[in-house]
Order: structure tokens, then C-alpha cells, then sequence
């Protein structure tokens, strides 16, 4: 009895022709993988106050959209004037930095900076460099209560004169146009108390400059001509200097993008400055203001160019050090602003 009934069961299992049939495997149910969300404190960085509480962030989440977030809580902190860091003393973050790749648990804990009223880099620039350029005209054309009634519409009788607003004129309606069609932006804005201070810098040196270059009583350079044409070649190679690395830079940034990249040297021989600068930009800047001073050999003129000169080595030896950070194979030869020296 028992034998009969092994073999009934194991014909059951068996094909009609003999082979044994596939036992059927139960189908494993697909489990939906779980989402770790983030929670993210943001915490005053002077008080400590808790300002802000997020919850399920997403982990891609990225600074700029924490900040977004954070705006609909306090709506008169928009994106662009806050400040967001790890340490209440640290850097800020960058906008395109992921939670999750930062280094913080699952509660991250930020702390808020405010950096004031904003205003976009575009306007600062086209605002800045207007301003000398309308103010020096309004010198040279001898506008009325300038330089006395007897003088009002005057023009001088230096060629000089004549040049040095022509360069000058050039120079800062160069600038703006770059402004508008070469410059590329790393940050959008800046604080608009800035704007204010950088104003005062160049509006008020083009005014003294201007007062003194376009005097009724204003003499020519000591070596006359020859000292003027040699001047002149200066200020003209290192406009197309500072123009060629503008255009340089530019290509190197995708329009709307903050990728940074090494700079090289192009085609262009003006370019190949790069091989021993950072920041050739401010070296063809600060040549184009030593040839402007020795064309008119104007006190004012060569203050402007040494404090333009000193601002923009801090400016360079930043940017040197950040290529030295972020780049293992950086140049090695290239110094921040002046070849072999500085």
C-alpha cells in the first residue's frame, strides 16, 4: 500500500513522456528601495537662533535649492544674499554643492550669513565705468563753472590733451561693452553696498585726473613728442592685451555655466602671457594706466595707477592661489600678476 502510493505520487509528477515536470518557483516580490530623506537645521551664525527647519530633503538636493526652500520661510532673505556654511566662521558654500556629498548626517545643521541687499555684477560694471567716462568729458569740454567763465567751451591747444581723453574715452567705453558682450560671471550679484565704495574709486580719480590733464594751465610732457608716441604704443598693446584675455577667459566658460578651467595661451601672441601670469588680464590693465600716466605725466594719473595696481595683485594672488588649489597640474612657472617677480 504504501509502495503503490510513492509510485502514484511520483508519477504525477512525471510528463507523458516520462521526464519529470518543472516545479513551478514562487514569483519574488519586487521591494521598492526605500528613500533616505534628509533633515536640515539652518541656524543664525551670530545668534545660534533656529531660523529654519526642512524636512525630507532630498539627498541630491543642492545648496541652491536649500536656499529656495528656506526663502519661502523668509521671504526677505532671497537666494542671491544668503550666506550658508558648514561652520558659523567658515566659506560658503557653492550653490551647485549636493547634501549629500557634504560632510554631514542625515540631520545637517547650516548656518546662515546675511549678505545684505544685492545688485547684478552687470549693473556695478556698466555703472562704474558710465561714470568716468562722462565725467572726464564734462572736464574736457570745459563745461561752465569748471576752470572759470573765460574758459567755458574752451578746447586746449595740446595735441596731448586731445589723445589722452581719446585713450581715455576708449579705455572705459571698452569696458562697458565688454560688460555687456564678453564678460562672463561667475556670481551673479554683489553687495550693493560695494557699489558705492568701487564709485567713489573710479568717479572721483577720473575727476581729479581730468581737472588737471585738461587745465587751462596744464604743460605737455618734458620729452614732448617722442615721449608721447612711446606712451601711446603702450596704452594701444595692452588695450588689445586686456581685450585678447578677456576673449580668451570668456571661451573658456560655457555661457550659464561656472566650470573653471586652467588657461592656456592661444593663438593669439597676446595670450602667451599666460605662460608665465595668473592673471594677465591685470598686468595688460595696470601696462595700459603706467602709459596713459607717462603720456600726460599727471600726478593723479600715476596715484590711480599705483592703487590700481596694488588692488588688483591681491586680486590676482587670490585667483593664483585658487588655480594652485583646485588644479594638482597647475603651471608651476607662472607667478600672479608680474612674470618671475610678483
Amino acid at each position: 500500500m504504501d509502495i503503490s502510493l510513492s509510485m502514484v505520487a511520483k508519477e504525477a509528477h512525471q510528463g507523458l513522456d516520462g521526464l519529470p515536470m518543472p516545479v513551478p518557483h514562487k514569483i519574488a516580490k519586487k521591494h521598492k528601495k526605500a528613500v533616505l530623506f534628509f533633515e536640515v537645521e539652518i541656524l543664525d551664525a551670530k545668534t545660534r537662533e533656529k531660523l529654519c527647519f526642512l524636512d525630507k530633503v532630498e539627498p541630491q538636493a543642492t545648496i541652491a535649492e536649500i536656499k529656495n526652500l528656506f526663502t519661502k520661510t523668509h521671504p526677505q532673505w532671497y537666494p542671491a544674499r544668503q550666506s550658508l556654511r558648514l561652520d558659523p566662521k567658515g566659506k560658503s558654500l557653492k550653490d551647485e554643492d549636493v547634501l549629500q556629498k557634504l560632510p554631514v548626517g542625515t540631520t545637517a545643521t547650516l548656518f546662515f550669513r546675511d549678505l545684505g541687499a544685492q545688485i547684478s555684477w552687470v549693473t556695478v560694471f556698466l555703472t562704474e565705468y558710465a561714470g568716468p567716462l562722462f565725467i572726464y568729458l564734462l572736464f574736457y569740454f570745459r563745461v561752465p563753472f569748471i576752470y572759470g567763465h573765460k574758459y567755458d567751451f574752451t578746447s586746449s591747444r595740446h595735441t596731448v590733451v586731445h589723445l589722452a581723453c581719446i585713450c581715455h574715452s576708449f579705455h572705459y567705453i571698452k569696458r562697458l561693452l565688454e560688460t555687456l558682450f564678453v564678460h562672463r560671471f561667475s556670481h551673479g550679484t554683489m553687495p550693493l553696498r560695494n557699489i558705492f565704495k568701487n564709485c567713489t574709486y573710479y568717479w572721483g580719480f577720473a575727476a581729479w585726473m581730468a581737472y588737471y590733464i585738461n587745465h587751462p594751465l596744464y604743460t605737455p610732457p618734458t620729452y614732448g613728442t617722442q615721449q608721447v608716441k612711446l606712451a601711446l604704443t603702450i596704452f594701444v598693446i595692452c588695450q588689445i592685451g586686456n581685450f585678447s584675455i578677456h576673449m580668451a577667459l570668456r571661451d573658456l566658460r560655457p555661457a550659464g555655466s561656472k566650470t573653471r578651467k586652467i588657461p592656456y595661451p592661444t593663438k593669439n601672441p597676446f595670450t602667451w602671457l599666460f605662460l608665465l601670469v595668473s592673471c594677465p588680464n591685470y598686468t595688460y590693465e595696470v601696462g595700459s594706466w603706467i602709459g596713459f600716466a607717462i603720456m600726460t605725466q599727471c600726478v593723479p594719473v600715476a596715484l590711480f595707477s599705483l592703487v590700481g595696481f596694488t588692488q588688483m595683485t591681491i586680486w590676482a594672488k587670490g585667483k593664483h592661489r585658487s588655480y594652485l588649489k583646485e588644479f594638482r597640474d597647475y603651471p608651476p612657472l607662472r607667478m600672479p600678476i608680474i612674470p618671475f617677480l610678483l
